[in-house]
């Protein structure tokens, strides 16, 4: 017989585990099967009405509180471990004192067996309404846009899948409609953000309603959607797509700002007959969008070949299978180019640079297979291959401060964040000397989503740029919601700059921009001492281009020590760079 002490230290144990329950929120039940009684102990407050005979005391009673679409599937994971042993573990809906339904994680073992008979079940019970919230959230933006509510682009690529299968079946053709606002990013430039958003969402309301019930309505992204047409001819499918077009031009849009007129221009490709994959359907069905727009937007365009799209065709091809091997063998490697202080000279950090080296020797510049790479869908594996080599420069050498460019793709791919993650944990002292650039026009796609890539990153340790400051429509607002470290002015507005004034003062507002959110700003393509000097004095924190120096394979921290403020990269490398597209930034 237990004495005194003993007693107490039962009383004292019993007192930690209510405690413990408390704490954890957690209900625990004892269900005599044989009698059909249950005693509960725990908080039943948040599940049950204990101001009357609410708590059910039988398991024949809990069952009139289950809903009844998840009854059945409790009941057979409860005679499966009766029968066989296997773990009772499931969730289901109970009604709570409110009438409302609410999720509970429900999960427990048989305490004892005679005779083949159960003596009591004992269990655990938690509230998991949250979390399975958050789940059914995620699934749905795993395939629908969170703006319209709409599918997205991964989901209207698998309806083109299931359509091309239909196809070849049976024999039928069908079509890809790509739309896109014509004037999204000054509506959002003149209205607000807000705006912007009650225009996409009216539009997509609208191409739902003007097409079939059978087509599959989706936003691919930003100012652009999509829709997949089953069982169509190429003058059907036409006039589908004007339909949608003088849909949308009908009538204004009412947003917060005020009403709002919209046009859209709309592309259509042909299936089977002019692509295959989805894949090629969307890049081509924006392949004509981007070709109705070039016509004067507000019109339809039908996807066409000519014969030297076909010829650029395989030479995209080509250069697509040489990238591929280079990636193989080693053979996309970095240029390097100094970003300097723009007080002393010294360099901040380099930018790294891809460049595919051939088997001959010759040194590509990406300029001349990133744009492919993009159109082949080869860009996310271009970007890991980045970061590989990045990382493991950083990890090597000490010295080094790296920046490295993704693509927009990139900026939305988690795998992408994932090996980021990877690559540095536990070593900080990598990730404060690496530097993501994002462009502008990519974050501007989506804000929201960008803004969350850009935190992460952040929280590694690693500082974020934007690239191509200033080519968009980015407001006070987008800028101040992506937390970035850095800005880098494109280099459009710093070319003249000595002898147009219009680009000074632009300049000048945007390093106001950035001064007023306390980010560092780089000016890129820097040619010459003068332009130096005037972004010196418009308070540009780093400079960037020729004048600096040019991008070079050798690693130029491993050379030794240059004297303090080492200064221009001398006239003889001094270019005109009147033909050549930012060859100061990440696509030289």
């Amino acid at each position: 017989m237990a004495g005194p002490n003993g007693q107490q230290d039962r009383v004292d144990e019993l007192a930690r585990l209510r405690a413990a329950l408390m704490a954890a929120g957690d209900i625990v039940y004892e269900w005599d099967v044989a009698s059909d009684t249950i005693v509960w102990h725990g908080d039943l407050t948040k599940l049950f009405d204990c101001t009357n005979d609410d708590v059910p005391a039988t398991g024949e009673r809990l069952s009139t509180r289950i809903h009844p679409e998840d009854l059945p599937q409790r009941q057979k994971v409860l005679s499966e471990h009766i029968s066989s042993g296997l773990a009772y573990d499931c969730e289901y809906r109970l009604r709570g004192p409110d009438g409302d339904f609410h999720w509970v994680h429900d999960r427990g073992a048989l305490d004892a067996v005679r005779s083949g008979a159960a003596l009591r079940l004992v269990g655990t019970m938690r509230l998991v309404t949250s979390r399975k919230a958050n789940e059914e959230r995620l699934a749905y933006l795993a395939n629908y846009d969170e703006l319209t509510g709409q599918a997205n682009k991964l989901r209207l690529r698998q309806a083109l899948d299931q359509a091309l299968v239909e196809s070849g079946r049976f024999g039928l053709s069908g079509a890809f409609l790509a739309i896109g606002l014509d004037q999204l990013a000054m509506i959002n430039s003149a209205f607000g953000y807000e705006a912007g958003d009650a225009v996409l969402v009216a539009v997509g309301e609208r191409l739902t309603t003007c097409l079939r019930a059978s087509d599959v309505v989706g936003r691919i992204g930003g100012d652009c959607f999509g829709a997949v047409l089953h069982r169509c001819d190429q003058r059907e499918a036409m006039a589908a797509a004007e339909r949608a077009a003088n849909e949308i031009r009908r009538q204004v849009v009412e947003t917060p700002a005020g009403p709002v007129r919209v046009t859209a221009s709309a592309g259509v490709v042909m299936f089977p007959q002019q692509a295959n994959t989805s894949y090629d359907l969307m890049v081509k069905g924006e392949g004509a969008l981007r070709q109705a727009k070039a016509r004067g937007r507000n019109c339809v365009g039908l996807y066409e070949m000519t014969e030297e799209q076909r010829r650029s065709d395989r030479a995209s091809l080509d250069i697509g299978a040489e990238v591929q091997e280079a990636l193989k063998e080693g053979r996309l490697v970095f240029a390097y180019q100094p970003i300097v202080r723009s007080t002393d000279g010294r360099v901040d950090f380099y930018e790294c640079l891809l460049r595919l080296r051939r088997r001959d020797g010759e040194i590509v510049p990406a300029g001349r297979f990133v744009p492919v790479v993009e159109q082949l869908g080869l860009m996310r594996a271009l970007d890991r291959h980045g970061l590989d080599l990045a990382v493991e420069v950083l990890r090597n050498d000490p010295r080094a401060s790296l920046a490295i460019n993704i693509s927009g793709l990139t900026a939305s791919d988690r795998s992408w964040l994932r090996a980021l993650t990877g690559k540095l944990r536990d070593r900080p002292d990598v990730a404060r000397r690496l530097v993501v650039e994002i462009t502008e026009t990519a974050a501007l796609r989506d804000v929201e989503e960008s803004a969350r890539f850009v935190r992460a990153v952040r929280d590694l340790g690693c500082r974020v740029a934007l690239d191509d400051f200033g080519a968009g429509f980015m407001t006070f607002r987008h800028l101040k919601a992506l937390t970035v470290d850095i800005v880098k002015i494109d280099g459009s507005f710093v070319r003249d700059i000595a002898t147009e004034p219009q680009n000074r003062l632009f300049v000048r507002n945007l390093l106001g921009l950035a001064n007023s959110l306390d980010l560092s700003a780089v000016a890129e393509c820097v040619e010459t001492r003068e332009e130096s000097d005037i972004l010196s004095a418009e308070g540009a924190d780093l400079l960037q281009g020729y004048f600096f120096g040019k991008p070079a394979l050798d690693e130029p921290w491993s050379e030794a020590e240059r004297e303090a403020g080492a200064g221009p990269a001398g006239a003889d490398q001094v270019v005109d760079i009147s033909t050549s597209v930012r060859r100061g930034s990440g696509q030289a």
